[in-house]
């Protein structure tokens, strides 16, 4: 279902040339200070989109051993792979997020959703309402601004993303992330967001 204008070999195509503008290096702090708290290792947790994956290299380090990573390139994957190579390598999913199967307690959002063609965002929002097990969540950041260049990536705004998500989903929190890092401050929403019951 993904566009093909955003398909595999667009997305491989980065990671050939070495150019990988939306990969900080490490794991995004307001991920990990959320994930921190959480007491339950065995929670089952999925990244769509997942790039080299840094906040599944942390999960792992600090004993959650259900994350599952997913991306449309196999390039990420095989990088993660080499970085992190206790990391089970059934729960690493060459995969369109849209023909991934659940269910999950909580799919982390980190750069994926503002990868996507925007004309997919209801179908998103959808797949990941699918996706989820009861009382599931989706945790992360979303941009909280516009961008004056073609995407991706694709920006948005708190009021927009409200009436996107707000039918399939509990909003808990979507606020200005406090802990972002520098090059993002101020332009990030920390999420998270509930599944509702149909």
């Amino acid at each position: 279902m993904g566009s093909k204008q955003f398909d595999e070999s667009f997305w491989s195509g980065f990671y050939q040339a070495d150019f990988k503008p939306w990969d900080i290096g490490f794991a995004a702090p307001s991920i990990t200070t959320y994930f921190d708290q959480i007491e339950d290792k065995s929670i089952c947790i999925l990244i769509p989109g997942c790039g080299l994956a840094y906040e599944a290299e942390y999960l792992f380090d600090h004993g959650f051993q259900n994350v599952w990573i997913a991306d449309i390139s196999h390039r990420p994957l095989e990088g993660f792979i080499k970085r992190v190579a206790g990391f089970p390598r059934t729960q690493l999913l060459h995969s369109d997020f849209f023909t991934i199967e659940g269910p999950y307690d909580i799919i982390m959002e980190q750069t994926f959703f503002c990868s996507l063609d925007p004309s997919l965002r209801a179908n998103y929002v959808q797949k990941c309402h699918d996706l989820l097990s009861p009382g599931g969540k989706i945790v992360g950041l979303l941009f909280n601004r516009e961008f004056d260049r073609p995407g991706p990536p694709f920006g948005g705004k708190r009021d927009e993303y409200i009436g996107l998500f707000s039918n399939h989903f509990t909003i808990k929190i979507m606020e200005p992330c406090y802990n972002s890092i520098p090059p993002r401050m101020g332009h990030e929403l920390f999420i998270i967001l509930e599944k509702k019951e149909d």
